[in-house]
């Protein structure tokens, strides 16, 4: 297996992720555990809360680039961008953080509120040559029971899921809303959103899920050939 991670938070003393080194490690572990050869690191970039500069995250990508093991996956810098005045102004500016060397950027939106002109605004993402990656839908109050809406949004932007959710361990509605979006075919990819070691044990048993439910050709897909090719820069349908 080789599978590709679009959203973890194993930088450390960042946010709310990995508090320091070893647990870092200690998370690369069991994500390479699970498969995953490419790790890409997502650290909140959200206005009030955890803001770190780009000084800050450099540091951290490069502490924990040194101190990887041969067997760790590889990483990837990029942000979980929550959708708040911060990103309106970076994305006004052309500087909303990316997947390192890609067009390819992870979005976030508070779950009991979709922004304004968010559809509009996705589309011009696309229009531009941007992907949008949108971090759990699932939790969006929104898009609840309202796959009129999903597959307006969908046709601008990737979802990916989380694999704890699809398990039951954020909650019912969040895990029913999980399993609808890759029963009806509108989950781009999945990944784990680990902040902690445990994390990654959750996501097991959601890609277990996957291969019992949909068969190991849709955890492949969603695990794999997806997220490779957002990373070139590609919305899967």
């Amino acid at each position: 297996m080789s599978f590709v991670d679009l959203h973890c938070h194993v930088l450390h003393g960042l946010d709310d992720g990995s508090p320091d080194l070893a647990t870092s490690l200690a998370m690369l572990d069991a994500l390479a555990g699970l498969g995953i050869t490419e790790q890409c690191v997502t650290p909140h970039q959200k206005a009030s809360q955890y803001l770190p500069d780009l000084a800050a995250i450099d540091a951290a990508y490069a502490v924990l680039d040194a101190a990887r093991k041969p067997h760790h996956p590889t990483l990837r810098l990029a942000a979980e961008n929550m959708w708040d005045d911060v990103f309106y102004r970076r994305a006004a500016a052309g500087t909303v953080p990316h997947y390192a060397g890609t067009k390819a950027f992870l979005v976030e939106i508070p779950p009991p509120l979709m922004p304004p002109n968010m559809r509009e605004r996705l589309f011009q993402f696309r229009m531009a040559g941007e992907v949008p990656v949108l971090a759990h839908p699932e939790r969006y109050h929104g898009l609840w029971d309202n796959d009129e809406l999903t597959a307006e949004l969908r046709r601008c932007c990737a979802f990916v899921i989380d694999l704890g959710a699809i398990a039951g361990f954020h909650g019912k509605r969040e895990s029913k809303m999980a399993r609808h979006l890759l029963e009806k075919g509108f989950a781009a990819a999945v990944a784990t959103d680990a902040h902690q070691v445990g994390d990654i044990a959750q996501a097991q048993q959601g890609l277990a899920w996957i291969d019992k439910k949909l068969g190991h050709a849709a955890t492949v897909r969603l695990f794999d050939h997806a997220p490779r090719a957002i990373l070139r820069g590609e919305l899967p349908d």
